[in-house]
C-alpha cells in the first residue's frame, strides 16, 4: 500500500484535468536548483510517531513525509487523516507504506516503533524483543536511505541508539537518540516556573540516561546569561541543595505522571523531536542534549556506549560534543551509568 497526496485527475478521454485547468502556461518553470527537496520518514505510527509527524507538518520542515508501520489499516487511516488537513497546512507530499522502500532518499529517519512492556516482564527481556524488532527496521532503512541520519526515539533510547548504530553500519555522527532533549525542556520549564521567567530564557541541561539515572548539571544553569548558582553565592543568598534535587526528581517523575494521567506521553515528545529535525535539516548548528557516542568524554573509556551529552547538530548530524563543565560527582555518576549500559549491551549479541 502506498498513496501520495497528489494523484492526477483524469477527465473524459483521459485528459488530465490539471493540464486543462492550467493550459495558459505553455512552459512550466522547473524547480529552483537551489531548493533542496527534503524528506523525513517516521517509522511507527503510534501516539508518539503521529505527534512527531503532526508537529513536523505544522512547522513546515519538509517537502515529503513518509510513514511506515506494520499495521496496514491504521497506517492508511493515519495517512488519510493527515492528507485531509492539506488545506490548512504547508504543502507537503504525504506517503505511507508497510514497505520500507517508501523511505527511499530520506534525509532523516525517525524511529519510534517499539515493543510494549508486558506486566511482570523484565527490562532485559523487553530490550531483547526491541532488539529483534530493530533487526527488521534498521537494515532496510540503511538500504533505502543510505545517506540519511537515524534519530531513535524508541525506549530504552540509549541502548537502542547503540543497537541502531551497530545494525546500520553508519558513522556515529549520523546515528543519534532523542536522549534527554525533552528531560532538559522539562528541567527548564520547572526552573522558569520557580523563578517566574520564560523557559526560553533559561539554559539548563539534563545529561546521561534518559531515565531515573539522569544527571542534572546545576552549574550549567543560567537565566538571561547569568549563572544562577554563582549569582546566589556572590549575593550570599542561601539555597538548599534539597530544593535543587526536588526539581530534578520532578523532572524524572513528570513523564510517569503524564503516563498515569493520560496513558502515554506524546505532544512534548513531538515538539522535542521536531526541534532536533529542524536543527539538522536547516543546518542550524544548535546545541541539544542528545544520545551520542560518548566514549572518550568525561572519563568514559570502557567501550562504545551512547548517552546524552550537549551536542552541536547540523546537516551532517553530530558536528561536535560541547566541552561542558561537570563536577567530579557528576562525572562519577555518568561513568557508573556507562558501565551499566556496557554490561547490558554485552548480553544483546549485537
Amino acid at each position: 500500500m502506498q498513496h501520495s497526496s497528489s494523484s492526477p485527475s483524469l477527465g473524459p478521454g483521459g485528459l488530465n484535468i490539471a493540464d486543462s485547468f492550467f493550459n495558459s502556461i505553455q512552459h512550466a518553470v522547473p524547480p529552483s536548483p537551489t531548493k533542496r527537496h527534503t524528506k523525513i520518514s517516521v517509522i511507527g505510527t503510534g501516539n508518539v510517531g503521529m505527534a512527531i509527524a503532526q508537529t513536523i507538518l505544522t512547522q513546515d520542515l519538509v517537502d515529503e513525509l513518509a510513514l511506515v508501520d506494520a499495521i496496514p489499516d491504521k497506517l492508511r487511516g493515519e495517512m488519510l487523516d493527515l492528507q485531509h488537513a492539506a488545506a490548512f497546512l504547508p504543502r507537503t507530499k504525504i506517503v505511507a507504506s508497510v514497505d520500507y522502500s517508501v523511505t527511499c532518499s530520506s534525509d532523516l529517519c525517525i524511529v519510534t516503533a517499539g515493543a510494549r512492556q508486558i506486566a511482570g516482564e523484565s527490562r532485559l527481556n523487553l530490550l531483547h524483543r526491541n532488539v529483534a524488532l530493530f533487526r527488521k527496521i534498521i537494515p532496510p532503512l540503511a538500504q533505502y536511505a543510505p545517506d540519511s541520519i537515524l534519530l531513535i526515539v524508541s525506549n530504552p533510547v540509549d541502548v537502542l541508539t547503540y543497537v541502531a548504530w551497530k545494525l546500520s553500519g553508519f558513522s556515529s555522527n549520523r546515528v543519534i537518540g532523542s536522549g534527554t532533549n525533552l528531560d532538559s525542556s522539562r528541567f527548564r520549564f520547572l526552573i522558569a516556573d520557580h523563578l517566574v521567567v520564560s523557559a526560553q530564557d533559561v539554559e539548563a541541561y539534563i545529561i546521561g540516561e534518559h531515565g531515573d539515572s539522569s544527571v542534572a548539571l546545576w552549574s550549567s544553569i543560567s537565566v538571561g546569561g547569568v549563572p544562577i548558582l554563582s549569582f546566589l553565592e556572590s549575593q550570599q543568598i542561601a539555597y538548599e541543595k534539597e530544593t535543587l534535587e526536588n526539581i530534578h526528581k520532578e523532572v524524572i517523575n513528570s513523564a510517569y505522571e503524564v503516563i498515569q494521567l493520560k496513558g502515554y506521553t506524546s505532544w512534548a515528545v513531538g515538539y522535542s523531536v521536531a526541534s532536533l529535525a529542524r536543527s539538522i535539516l536547516r543546518d542550524q548548528r544548535r546545541i541539544h542534549p542528545i544520545s551520542v557516542l560518548a566514549k572518550g568524554f568525561h572519563g568514559i573509556n570502557g567501550g562504545d556506549v551512547f548517552l546524552s551529552l550537549p551536542a552541536l547538530l547540523g546537516r551532517s548530524g553530530v558536528l561536535g560534543v560541547t566541552n561542558v563543565h561537570i563536577t567530579e560527582e557528576e562525572a562519577v555518576r555518568l561513568q557508573s551509568f556507562a558501565k551499566t549500559l556496557l554490561e547490558l549491551q554485552s548480553q544483546l549479541g549485537v
